[in-house]
């Protein structure tokens, strides 16, 4: 099933397909040219979708799934992993009070802020993150997603398994991955929360990082990346992250500590997760 998503204008899809594939697993993400795809699970149930540039104003979603009641739930996840509900202006029009957002902006209008298809993903991929780089991290996900992922039938290239279950990862030894095992506990805990709290990241909920922060081996980084991707807190803000202090300072010809990103960032509320992705994206270019 093909389907138009709209949008208002403009939209960087080179920036978002560059943060994608950077960051696409093995086996449950592929980009090729201007196309990203992956496997999906809803219901039980498992299937793929991709998309691609479609007009000016709206992205072309392909949807292979066997329920088509589960199509609404669909279409409004990818609208949120893509972004596409948000409006722009005003977020750049607060922002570019200050002077080295109002360059970002220019150099990149219509950048979006990444989301997620799943929660449980988003933080799994978080914690694997945590200590070493987005290459092992991803190289780490892969061997996860091939051991415990569900084994997927589809005819796009490249997509061989679903993401686990929170049921398989809560009672999984995920140490025996190769990674140091109290970051396998906290996988583990968190699956386990999430099957005790399935609403555990239901966007729009409150007290999403209180919640997140309550969790055994989540800290404060953690809890505001997830709530920034997942929970689509716009004031989410991962303090501390050394992308978004190597960016600044960068672009401020200087040595930047954690605290004076902090501060200079008070200053970019309620968007500061948008702040953020303008400042990641500096570092990158986008693509």
């Amino acid at each position: 099933m093909k389907v138009m998503l709209a949008y208002q204008p403009p939209y960087d899809w080179p920036a978002m397909l560059g943060f994608l594939r950077a960051r696409a697993i093995t086996g449950l993400e592929t980009v090729v040219e201007d196309v990203y795809s992956r496997s999906i699970g809803l219901g039980g149930q498992q299937g793929s979708f991709s998309i691609r540039p479609g007009t000016a104003d709206a992205l072309e979603l392909s949807v292979d799934f066997p329920d088509p009641a589960a199509m609404p739930d669909i279409i409004s996840r990818v609208r949120r992993m893509f972004d596409l509900d948000a409006d722009l202006v005003p977020m750049h029009r607060h922002l570019a009070a200050d002077p080295l957002m109002q360059a970002l902006i220019g150099q990149r209008p219509g950048l979006r802020v990444p989301g997620a298809w799943d929660g449980l993903e988003l933080a799994t991929r978080a914690v694997l993150g945590q200590q070493i780089t987005v290459v092992a991290a991803i190289r780490l996900a892969g061997k996860l997603v091939a051991q415990y992922g569900v084994a997927l039938n589809t005819p796009v290239p490249g997509l061989s398994h679903v993401f686990p279950t929170a049921e398989v990862l809560a009672a999984a030894d995920l140490a025996a991955l190769g990674m140091p095992r109290s970051r396998g506990r906290t996988l583990s805990g968190v699956a386990q929360a999430l099957l005790d709290d399935p609403r555990l990241f239901e966007p729009g909920r409150e007290g999403g990082v209180g919640r997140l922060l309550a969790l055994h081996g989540i800290g404060d980084w953690t809890a505001q990346y997830v709530a920034l991707r997942q929970l689509r807190e716009m004031d989410g803000f991962p303090n501390g992250d050394i992308g978004l202090i190597n960016a600044l300072a960068a672009l401020e010809g200087g040595p930047v500590t954690a605290k004076q990103l902090l501060a200079r960032a008070e200053g970019w509320r309620p968007y500061r997760g948008y702040a953020a992705q303008l400042l990641w994206t500096s570092l990158s270019r986008g693509d």
